[in-house]
């Protein structure tokens, strides 16, 4: 009786982990781009279910969840067992082997069949994440203390950089934009467009971090690592710095501001440089070279008169 009662315990309490975690899931589902409060899933994909990050989630819920769920419940009901009938109780003579060949062998050989067959799709995984298209639009991204810095190539508007620094918490409620996430001047990307940031530090190490994205890389001092993403609909994704990088690490955000290609370009084009007037040239009075007074003719030299005989 006590056995089925503690059985029916842990199968409840198993159940209310993963239904928690699905459920919040489901809940961080109602905002995209930005954390929700008190949820335990993922935060849903920026790029959709077919993108990298939309293959994240697919990989985790489908096929690491399950078998950690699993393990879970298997590992549970072990212990169950062996404190409802090895205690001393139920067991006062305890066994005196040391070891069971077949055990060890199932103990070892399973496991290794679990990781190679998560690996299967992890290295897939991987090897899509790397697997970067041909970028439409390449932007660099500086990590400084405590800020980030964007540069665009010179294909868009002749070139152009800015600085983006997180606004205070005044600017973020009267804009109705999050704390510690909101900045002054976003990331603005075209969205369905395959965008490669490439990424560096100005001082320490720091990390451009968009979990919407499921894009990471550490932004090292003399060194450029290159991530690569592609927003599926117009919107707003946040991200931060999630490498410790001095007393300010916690206010260091990322905002991706993703527009429709057309609004995009009208974005750029208020960045473009002023054309350099062209340099003006005056149009000089064609001028003759000066005629100098005719000098008069040499006079012609004289034959000497030839003797006379």
């Amino acid at each position: 009786m006590v056995k089925d009662k503690l059985k029916s315990i842990a199968a409840a309490a198993t159940f209310g982990v993963y239904a928690a975690m699905t459920s919040g899931a489901a809940l961080a589902e109602q905002v995209i781009g930005k954390p929700v409060d008190k949820a335990i899933g993922m935060q849903p994909a920026g790029d959709g279910m077919g993108g990298i990050r939309g293959q994240q989630i697919a990989f985790h819920d489908n096929i690491l969840l399950p078998i950690i769920t699993l393990i879970t419940l298997f590992v549970l009901a072990l212990l169950i067992c062996i404190i409802i009938r090895y205690n001393k109780r139920s067991n006062p003579t305890p066994a005196q082997f040391s070891h069971n060949t077949a055990l060890e062998i199932a103990w070892t050989t399973v496991p290794v069949l679990i990781l190679m067959f998560v690996a299967i799709f992890s290295f897939r995984l991987l090897y899509r994440e790397h697997d970067m298209p041909k970028p439409d639009l390449t932007v660099k991204a500086t990590g400084n203390q405590w800020y980030w810095s964007y540069e665009y190539p010179k294909a868009a508007a002749g070139g152009f950089s800015f600085n983006s620094n997180p606004l205070s918490e005044d600017e973020a409620k009267a804009k109705g934009l999050p704390f510690k996430l909101a900045v002054n001047k976003p990331l603005v990307i075209p969205a369905g467009k395959t965008v490669q940031v490439l990424v560096t530090g100005a001082d320490v190490l720091h990390a451009f971090f968009i979990p919407a994205f499921g894009v990471q890389a550490t932004a090292i001092p003399g060194h450029v690592n290159s991530v690569w993403f592609k927003a599926d609909k117009p919107g707003i994704y946040y991200g931060q710095c999630n490498e410790l990088c001095g007393v300010q690490h916690y206010f260091m955000p990322i905002m991706i501001d993703a527009r429709a290609p057309a609004d995009y370009d009208a974005w750029v084009a208020t960045h473009a440089k002023p054309a350099a007037p062209a340099a003006s040239v005056a149009a000089a009075p064609a001028t003759t070279a000066p005629t100098s007074a005719a000098a008069p003719a040499a006079p012609a030299a004289a034959k000497p008169a030839s003797p006379q005989a």
